[in-house]
């Protein structure tokens, strides 16, 4: 599911260091929230449906697990797999 994915904007400037991963963090929560039905932030990546599909999640997960893929290492501990999986996990809708 892309559109849970940060947009291409955001993710280029973490990776070229040009914002820091607390920055990331906190912008990529508020893209997942945004309104709207197109996030303009990405060429390819269309980011419309992230919060009815952040719903979506959050039910299935009460039901069952969930898995959340990247294209990161597993083990890469800035990642927004993690940020995705505690707010999954939140009360947050």
């Amino acid at each position: 599911m892309p559109n849970l994915g940060p947009s291409e904007r955001l993710l280029s400037a973490v990776q070229h260091g040009k914002i820091s991963w607390a920055q990331f963090s906190r912008e990529y929560r508020a893209e997942l929230y945004l309104d709207g039905p197109i996030d303009k932030r990405s060429r390819t990546i269309k980011n419309h449906g992230q919060k009815f599909t952040l719903r979506l999640v959050k039910q299935l997960a009460r039901q069952r697990s969930v898995t959340l893929l990247c294209h990161c290492a597993e083990d890469q501990q800035q990642c927004h797999r993690h940020i995705l999986r505690k707010l999954i996990l939140s009360n947050r809708v």
